[in-house]
């Protein structure tokens, strides 16, 4: 079971001698919009997180790997992938690999693509129920070969005594091999983030709800305005009478 630095003591070293030890890192990201408030909760969180993963590598006598989801290769290869995707994962894991650390292949390409064209599929509206439940059970399969490759891929490169870190998404489903330490990282400052994106999303949906009352309620006022228009209008039947008057 994963311990949870933040509400445990910190690590004495001869407590995991010899054994692999595991940092798992939430990965959160902020929506991709104009909120203030979510980009200093968000840093809050990294900034929360890189102290507490320097008070724990240095307990446990340095960090060897590194492992980072959606990242196909290691090395510099990994290195420029990830400086495209996310600069505060390129600048941690950068300083990480600068001190030494192996940045290491954690993903099969084939089947991440195939994990995200199925995430794709899954969110069009389908009229086929059976088509759903297939799209469903194929996701499915493909999301346990992925976290099997994860796991895989940790449990071949961290060696005994070693100290490796995961960075991954919360709703991860990996398995991780039962000698491995897995020390779970988790600041204050994430719970914070989990409250505010919370509420953020909600006010995202009454905006939304809003917005589409108020625009039901310009339709409906059009309508009630054409019938107005229609209803006064003179009928054929008026104008033929008047024409032969």
């Amino acid at each position: 079971m994963a311990q949870e630095l933040g509400r445990i003591s910190r690590p004495a070293v001869g407590q995991y001698e010899g054994r692999r030890k595991l940092l798992l890192v939430p990965l959160v990201y902020g929506p991709q919009a104009n909120a203030p408030e979510g980009v200093v909760v968000l840093q809050k969180y990294w900034d929360q997180m890189q102290t507490q993963v320097e008070s724990l590598v240095a307990a446990l006598g340095g960090l060897h790997h590194i492992y980072h989801e959606s990242l196909p290769d290691g090395g510099e290869t990994g290195l420029s992938q990830l400086s495209q995707a996310d600069q505060r994962s390129h600048a941690f894991v950068k300083s990480k690999c600068d001190d030494g650390a192996a940045l290491e292949a954690t993903e099969d390409t084939e089947i991440l693509l195939e994990t995200l064209d199925l995430q794709r599929c899954m969110m069009v509206p389908l009229a086929s129920g059976a088509v759903a439940q297939k799209l469903q059970e194929w996701f499915t399969e493909a999301n346990k070969t992925r976290y099997d490759h994860i796991a895989s891929q940790i449990d071949s490169t961290l060696g005994e005594n070693e100290v490796g870190l995961l960075l991954i998404s919360e709703r991860h489903q990996v398995q991780f091999p039962q000698d491995i330490e897995v020390f779970y990282v988790s600041p204050p400052a994430l719970d914070e983030f989990r409250r505010w994106l919370q509420n953020w999303m909600i006010q995202q949906q009454n905006q939304r709800a809003a917005a589409t009352q108020e625009q039901a309620g310009v339709e409906e006022s059009v309508e009630e305005s054409e019938e107005e228009e229609l209803a006064d209008e003179p009928t054929v039947d008026g104008q033929e009478e008047q024409a032969d008057s």
